[in-house]
């Protein structure tokens, strides 16, 4: 008896070293929040406005009641906004597509592609600006770049997913172009297509984003009213962008694409003159140390020494990174319900979907400037906006999936349905999808910066504002690195029992 009780008592103080699924993500979870809540002391989390809730109910009063007739040439605004997404989302499949094709066989292409991704499309805009000012060819590149990437990737993971066995019916000496056209392409159309239709969805978000470097799309505006305190226009502004995005899938048919190309390349002209030898010399020469060219060591090392102090701004990235991170986990488990089949009634889910819809259309920059007019400037803003944003996308994603499992166990009470039935079904796949957003949220956090937040982005904004491309260009290349690490981080720790990746979208 003793000896039972001896082994027991064991088994309770080493509960950690167990290696069933549940226990692997019991620390998983555990070790998350226990290094979020120990680090979070020191997070600037200060509220520096004296009054929030009367700002707040401004905001609330305006987007309640717009002022759409106040509002100057908004239809000009949205399609240069549709124009800039789909023409920039287009030239990301065509550079993807090659790219995928090579992206399991050659590491070159691999690192490739991580580099380019790493980059968020605000930063690659701000490059682009010194070359092409703000012209569409600016927009256009910012987004095909970074999206050829991701394409890149995505696409290669579900090609990787087709069955073998068509492939190799093929006749002997079939190529690589036979394959992907003959069997991968039929078999994985109908992904590659979901997964395109998302990532415009997500070029609309970062269409509108462009707005807030100068480029003349929905959000330079949506900046300037809001910046401005006219709130009334600012809440037309929003009700026009939530509904574009709400009628994306009647406006983006199919049938109407070809009429949505032709015309987004009339609203994108005039298209800029490319100087060649500019272009040449920005590539060449201005991004990069003079000393490092000139071969100079001692210039170098004095070109580094006069780079701003790097640790505090590193430091508060990868913070703000992991709140965000555990924010949106316990968003996403406070909000997944709200939009599933198992609980409430048809008007609370309905309300509940609209809220995560809301939530996950509206960029984490946007919000963040939000929570900055109503908060003051700290990391404050920018973690609620990192957390509901992502959360919320992903409480969408694991509700869509809860609504297809059938419990077990009826007569249960709404709570334990969802502690008991659904969760440990669900939870593998939500933590799965949150390893995977961790990259996506890094690369949000480094961009915050432009609004004032301490991050890296701050001082890449700098940068190009005082003309030190060479600067900016080395932090540019830490934050990609430091995305590179974080994205292989996750993949690492990412669990695989999880069924909730199989989705396309989730990536």
């Amino acid at each position: 008896m003793s000896r039972a009780l001896a082994e027991r008592q064991g088994h309770g103080r080493h509960w950690w070293r167990g290696a069933t699924p549940g226990l692997r993500l019991a620390r998983h979870t555990l070790g998350l929040v226990a290094l979020a809540v120990l680090l979070a002391p020191f997070a600037d989390l200060a509220i520096h406005t004296r009054d929030p809730w009367a700002e707040l109910g401004r905001m609330a009063l305006g987007l309640a009641w717009p002022a759409w007739g106040s509002l100057e040439s908004p239809l000009t605004a949205i399609g240069l906004t549709v124009a800039v997404a789909l023409w920039g989302t287009l030239a990301g499949v065509v550079l993807g597509i090659p790219l995928a094709l090579l992206f399991a066989r050659s590491r070159l292409v691999r690192a490739g592609c991580a580099f380019v991704r790493a980059i968020h499309e605000l930063f690659w805009a701000l490059l682009f600006l010194q070359v092409f000012g703000l012209s569409a060819l600016t927009a256009l590149a910012a987004l095909a770049i970074p999206y050829a990437g991701i394409f890149a990737k995505v696409y290669a993971e579900i090609l990787e997913q087709v069955p073998r066995a068509p492939g190799d019916a093929l006749p002997p000496g079939s190529g690589r172009l036979s394959r992907f056209f003959y069997v991968e392409l039929p078999l994985a159309w109908a992904q590659l297509v979901a997964y395109t239709r998302y990532r415009f969805e997500c070029g609309l978000r970062a269409s509108v984003l462009l707005g807030f470097v100068g480029l003349p799309t929905l959000g330079f505006h949506l900046e300037t009213a809001f910046r401005e305190g006219r709130y009334h226009e600012a809440g037309a502004l929003l009700w026009l962008f939530y509904l574009l995005i709400a009628a994306l899938p009647w406006w983006s048919h199919k049938r109407l694409i070809p009429l949505l190309l032709v015309g987004g390349a009339w609203l994108l002209g005039p298209w800029p003159e490319v100087d060649g030898g500019l272009l040449w010399r920005f590539v060449s020469q201005d991004i990069w140390p003079a000393a490092l060219l000139a071969g100079d060591g001692a210039g170098l090392a004095a070109w580094f020494a006069d780079i701003p102090e790097l640790a505090p701004a590193i430091g508060n990235t990868l913070l703000l990174g992991l709140l965000g991170t555990v924010g949106a986990l316990a968003v996403a488990l406070a909000l997944w319900p709200l939009a599933c089949r198992h609980f409430g009634n048809p008007v609370t889910r309905l309300a509940g979907r609209g809220l995560l819809i809301v939530l996950r259309s509206t960029p984490e920059l946007m919000l963040a400037f939000l929570f900055l007019l109503l908060l003051g400037p700290s990391l404050l803003p920018a973690w609620l906006a990192l957390a509901l944003h992502n959360g919320a996308l992903i409480a969408f994603l694991v509700a869509r999936h809860a609504d297809a499992l059938s419990p077990g166990m009826p007569g249960l009470p709404a709570s334990g349905r969802y502690a008991y039935e659904l969760l440990p079904r669900l939870y593998p796949g939500l933590l799965a999808l949150l390893y995977y957003r961790a990259e996506v949220i890094l690369r949000e956090t480094a961009i915050l910066g432009m609004l004032g937040v301490a991050t890296l982005g701050f001082y890449i904004e700098g940068s190009f504002e005082y003309l030190m491309f060479d600067v900016a260009f080395f932090l540019l290349l830490v934050t990609a690195g430091l995305n590179i690490v974080v994205d292989a981080l996750s993949r690492r720790l990412r669990p695989r029992e999880g069924a909730l990746l199989d989705d396309p979208c989730a990536r």
